[in-house]
């Protein structure tokens, strides 16, 4: 987060609404956006053979979206707060504030039913290389104070890259934390588990956390343990381990970078070999929480027609720490009036040789 001063194809056709924006280059990357929750509803990227498909899971047609995302978020904006805060609330300047439990004592995404991702936003502008969608998030919302003003921005960029820049001003002193909760399948969306798809996470340490999921304050070293991830490795290793601090929901897991803050960088790279596609993820982001599926219900089709399983797709979320307004010595989520919250993540995607 960067807070500054202010100064004032045949899936296509599956979803052909007018609520559909779809953003394209001339080196055959696709990006499908929907306005509910702002969410990118699928990326089609070429394989090494320059085969296109879609990378992301998701469902269909717009109205899934509306009527199923609510549970698993696929590709949509996540506010006001991504992750836990601990026994739903914090002060701000000595003042209580209180969020609706839900995860437990806990606040998740925010707390309660209503969130961003759940969310109408509107259709700040729209050309065949960018969208901007924005959300007048009333005071109170979700328990947060002041009225907050947020725009997301989806932009192509040279090298077959998604620019995500997000915006956002307030009328009181409030907490902020943005991110995405797209689900990356780069064998395609239908290909079934990513357990042989390779990651790796350029950071030293991770976030301990206690069994809700709350930050306990260590940020023990990686080495030695399922999360060392400083060399590409595939996702299997760590899944399908019960080492700890992993479990039998596979990673769900932050890592705390090293980086400056507000510094855009290369944090994260996943790559498929059996279709050559890679993605690189940068970010002005402190840390990134990778969530491999673990709690996909098998309930679901997605835009193939295939059921969405357990470890079929996996969340590369960058953000600010969980429970961070109650944790002065974390980087701070506060954003106060007249300041201005700005926030950008790349995905990069390209295609590796055989």
């Amino acid at each position: 987060m960067i807070v500054l001063a202010l100064t004032l194809a045949p899936v296509a056709s599956a979803q052909s609404s007018n609520d559909v924006i779809e953003l394209h280059n001339d080196t055959g990357m696709v990006v499908r956006l929907i306005p509910f929750g702002a969410t990118v509803t699928q990326i089609e990227v070429p394989d090494r053979d320059g085969y296109p498909a879609n990378i992301l899971l998701g469902f269909a047609t717009p109205a899934e979206f509306r009527v199923k995302n609510s549970k698993v978020s696929f590709g949509a904006t996540i506010g006001r707060y991504a992750g836990r805060i601990a026994g739903a609330g914090f002060t701000i300047d000595g003042k209580p504030v209180r969020l609706m439990a839900d995860d437990g004592p806990n606040a998740l995404h925010g707390g309660g039913k209503a969130k961003f991702d759940t969310q109408e936003w509107s259709v700040r502008s729209r050309s065949s290389r960018a969208a901007t969608f924005s959300l007048n998030s009333p005071d109170g919302f979700q328990g947060f104070p002041g009225r907050l003003q947020v725009a997301v921005t989806y932009r192509l960029i040279s090298g077959n890259a998604l620019q995500i820049d997000y915006e956002a001003r307030t009328s009181k002193p409030t907490a902020l934390n943005l991110t995405n909760h797209a689900y990356f399948n780069l064998a395609g969306e239908g290909s079934g588990s990513i357990r042989v798809q390779r990651l790796q996470v350029l950071a030293r340490r991770y976030v301990a956390t206690d069994a809700s999921g709350i930050p306990t304050g260590a940020f023990p070293s990686v080495v030695g343990t399922p999360l060392d991830l400083r060399q590409p490795r595939a996702l299997g290793h760590a899944i399908d381990s019960r080492v700890p601090p992993m479990g039998e929901h596979g990673y769900n897991h932050a890592w705390l970078f090293d980086k400056p803050l507000g510094r855009l960088e290369t944090v994260a790279r996943l790559d498929d070999i059996g279709s050559g596609r890679t993605l690189s993820v940068e970010t002005t982001e402190p840390s990134i929480q990778v969530y491999s599926g673990g709690y996909i219900d098998g309930l679901d089709k997605g835009p193939s027609g295939r059921v969405m399983r357990t470890f079929d797709g996996i969340a590369l979320e960058t953000q600010h720490l969980s429970d961070s307004p109650n944790r002065p010595d974390f980087p701070t989520t506060l954003l106060r009036p007249g300041q201005v919250f700005r926030s950008t993540t790349i995905w990069r995607f390209g295609v590796s040789s055989r």
